[in-house]
């Protein structure tokens, strides 16, 4: 849970959680730069939806990276309305996850499509797997002891990617040993829907309607971009 207000953030111990907070975003921002551009050419590669996906996605989560450095940088850093400010954005990045990893579930289940072996894959799922959630939850901490629901909303962010990545793993691990490619597509949906959850906390929204509302306009917008994409991407 993050207090609305923590650590004063003009005090040295406050500065010095910030100045951490955006070197850890910096930090992620190359992760997923590699992992961005591994995954989608080990997807191609492969002729896999899965990694595309797993690959293309990495650039909406480095959209809260580059919020939470902007957040932390100058005269920002003691700003409570940059902090309003970039809550709300990392909401907006929750809710353009959200149907990017839906849209991948929901062909794959609608295709039966087994996910397929790729090495470079595995590689990289397994380092994202050791380096995200580590950034996350350290992430998190800061958010905490801040105040920051920005913060600690990208490290949630960084949390799921590992949770994803280790859907991907799973996918791979189940076809290849039992000729399961279900679990990859029901995690994932899952995942969109922990997404479409954090969006709404980030954003800290109570009402029931205005929940509804937010969430299906993220899905009705998002949804088919998402799926001319992974298609434009699945033809090279």
């Amino acid at each position: 849970m993050v207090a609305d207000f923590g650590v004063t953030q003009g005090s040295s111990s406050g500065l010095r959680l910030a100045r951490r907070a955006k070197f850890l975003a910096a930090l992620t921002l190359i992760w997923l730069a590699i992992e961005g551009v591994v995954g989608v050419i080990a997807g191609v590669l492969a002729r896999s939806i899965a990694l595309i996906a797993f690959g293309l996605d990495s650039a909406i989560e480095g959209l809260a990276s580059i919020i939470v450095i902007w957040r932390f940088t100058g005269t920002r850093t003691i700003s409570a309305d940059a902090e309003r400010r970039a809550q709300k954005w990392v909401a907006i990045s929750f809710f353009l996850l959200a149907p990017y990893v839906a849209a991948e579930a929901i062909e794959t289940l609608i295709e039966g499509a087994a996910a397929e072996t790729s090495w470079l894959g595995i590689v990289l799922t397994s380092g994202t797997l050791v380096l995200c959630p580590w950034l996350g939850r350290a992430k998190q901490r800061i958010g905490e002891k801040l105040g920051s629901r920005a913060t600690y909303g990208e490290g949630t962010q960084n949390v799921l990617c590992a949770i994803l990545a280790g859907a991907v793993l799973v996918g791979l691990a189940a076809n290849t040993l039992f000729g399961l490619w279900w679990p990859d597509p029901a995690i994932a949906l899952a995942i969109s829907a922990l997404c479409i959850r954090e969006g709404q906390k980030a954003w800290r929204v109570s009402n029931a309607v205005a929940r509804l509302v937010l969430s299906a306009a993220a899905f009705a917008v998002g949804l088919p971009i998402a799926y001319a994409l992974q298609h434009e991407w699945i033809r090279v």
